[in-house]
């Protein structure tokens, strides 16, 4: 059992580590996609690709490039997975199934990271590292290429461009990833985690030997968190002691999900001109997060379900390194943002836990969401909370300056429905055709949780699981690939389109009549915008499963 105050302070510790990081970082990623200056090692890149540096992109072909990036890097990634046995490190492995690879590929091109495989016996060391890894870099860099072009969209003027793709990407990667993983990855070390590319023997209390896999996991680890990438090198992710050993690495991992998320609303104020409003949208972002860690951690701190007051806690399915809280800890920051990680199986929460970790992931991970997807997502439910607002008082929504029309709401209508239908229609089609029967790993409501759950966690690019559910049919490997790639693609290419109508829009003065968006009121409002899209959409398939199972 967890010791109260202690677990008091690792939150208290958490929030003051990223409140430290916070000014410094922030700042710093508005000075990488603002400035004019090319290093020397990003010149060589745009030499070597073709790419003219200096160039600007319209929102159409900035979302071009996004798409045939993304499209191009599914098919590379499927073809290191099946012909991974002709690789050197490959561990004796053969090549990965065609359907499941083509799951795998989508899964880290999208952010998702959602594995149908376990790392240790499906994949070799060159697939991981020249593959996944890259990946895990590539597709966090993509997220926050597109929050920074829609932040353009409401600072630019009569702007027919957002940037450049290509240049931002290289910025990400290079200047903030590449760097920020390498530290982590160090400290990871330090702290237990395995680097290596050999396996170890160990000696059982049997006194048997065993063959321990073992693989550069730091290194993997890091960008794995800090990305909100979530792929684990091991099928048991941050719960096997090789990626996450101690309850130290744990709050480490813990940190590095959340650090660029938050970090990033610092960098929205600055680019703004306006740090209030960055302020704003990090109140937002925390006012949500703070209500699902303290219902998750309530729910399996108070034992709330028969086999957990049975046995006295809810440890089932947790590690008793970490214990209740921590788990908790984990579960909330990785569903409120795109990571996916896992210290505990949340198919093991209580009802309660495991349905507010999937409303978490319900709100459209933007408490505080994925490395960019978070910041883009939370000014889309912005505009959606001015337009109720002038709808409220009679007069044209403005946001930054910007006023809201029809074709924006066009665009934010289509951006918040994306999600929710794949969602549902994924879940009815696999419940519908009787696919999930065999899959799911409980009766029940616990076993519709176990498909919600699936389906929610791959239209939102999250990649948890409840881990009851088996996925690997060839009905569950593209259902979900398919909910994963338009999951991401086509709200990235809606917020692209919404930049660029924006951007070209002149500049609005601010008046008496203006609805200040940086106010503890418009905070309350947004939150209550969110919360209640949210119910609305989602409410009747929750009655279906943890609501059910809770009340039971």
């Amino acid at each position: 059992m967890s010791d109260t105050a202690s677990d008091l302070l690792t939150i208290a510790a958490l929030v003051a580590l990223l409140a430290a990081a916070y000014v410094p970082l922030g700042d710093f990623m508005a000075r990488v996609w603002t400035s004019t200056h090319h290093l020397r090692v990003e010149r060589a890149v745009y030499r070597l690709t073709g790419v003219d540096p200096d160039a600007e992109q319209g929102a159409r072909s900035y979302a071009t490039s996004v798409v045939g990036f993304s499209l191009v890097g599914v098919v590379a990634l499927m073809a290191v997975q099946l012909g991974q046995a002709a690789l050197p490190m490959d561990r004796g492995l053969p090549g990965v199934p065609f359907w499941m690879s083509f799951n795998a590929a989508v899964s880290f091109v999208t952010n998702t990271n959602w594995q149908s495989y376990a790392g240790e016996s499906t994949l070799g060391f060159t697939t991981q590292m020249a593959g996944l890894a890259v990946q895990n870099f590539l597709s966090a860099a993509v997220g926050m290429a597109v929050a920074v072009a829609l932040i353009r969209g409401f600072v630019r003027s009569r702007s027919a461009t957002l940037g450049n793709f290509w240049v931002d990407l290289t910025r990400g990667t290079i200047r903030v990833l590449l760097p920020l993983s390498f530290v982590a990855a160090v400290l990871l070390v330090a702290g237990g985690v395995v680097q290596s590319f050999a396996d170890s023997t160990m000696t059982t209390l049997a006194g048997h030997p065993q063959v321990l896999t073992g693989g550069p996991v730091a290194s993997q680890e890091a960008i794995k968190e800090l990305g909100n990438n979530g792929g684990g090198f091991f099928n048991a992710n941050s719960a096997h002691p090789f990626e996450n050993p101690t309850g130290l690495t744990n709050f480490f991992e813990v940190f590095l999900i959340l650090l660029l998320p938050v970090a990033l609303t610092r960098t929205l104020g600055t680019m703004l001109g306006n740090r209030r409003q960055g302020v704003a949208v990090l109140s937002v972002m925390g006012v949500l997060w703070s209500v699902a860690l303290a219902v998750t951690t309530w729910a399996e701190v108070g034992a709330h379900s028969a086999a957990a007051q049975a046995a006295g806690a809810a440890m089932e399915g947790k590690e008793t390194r970490f214990g209740e809280w921590a788990s908790a800890l984990f579960a909330v920051a990785t569903t409120g943002t795109s990571t996916g990680a896992v210290n505990a199986s949340h198919d093991s929460l209580t009802p309660a836990g495991g349905g507010a970790v999937l409303v978490n992931m319900m709100l459209g991970e933007i408490v505080p969401g994925g490395v960019g997807a978070g910041i883009y997502g939370i000014l889309v439910m912005a505009i959606l909370a001015v337009f109720v607002a002038g709808l409220m008082v009679g007069r044209t929504p403005e946001l930054l300056g910007k006023k809201i029309s029809a074709r924006q709401m066009t665009y934010v209508a289509l951006y918040t429905l994306t999600t929710p239908a794949l969602v549902l229609v994924g879940t009815g089609a696999a419940i519908g055709r009787g696919e999930a029967a065999d899959a799911m790993g409980n009766a029940g409501g616990h076993g519709f949780s176990e498909v919600l759950y699936a389906y929610t966690s791959a239209a939102n690019n999250n990649g948890s699981a409840f881990g009851g559910i088996t996925v690997t049919s060839d009905f569950f490997q593209v259902t979900l690939a398919l909910a994963m790639l338009l999951g991401r693609l086509l709200p990235i290419v809606l917020v692209l389109l919404l930049a660029g109508s924006l951007a070209r829009q002149g500049t609005v003065p601010v008046t008496a009549g203006t609805l200040p968006t940086h106010t503890p009121l418009f905070v309350g409002m947004l939150v209550g915008v969110i919360v209640v899209m949210t119910g609305l959409t989602y409410f009747p398939a929750l009655a279906l499963g943890p609501i059910a199972e809770a009340l039971a």
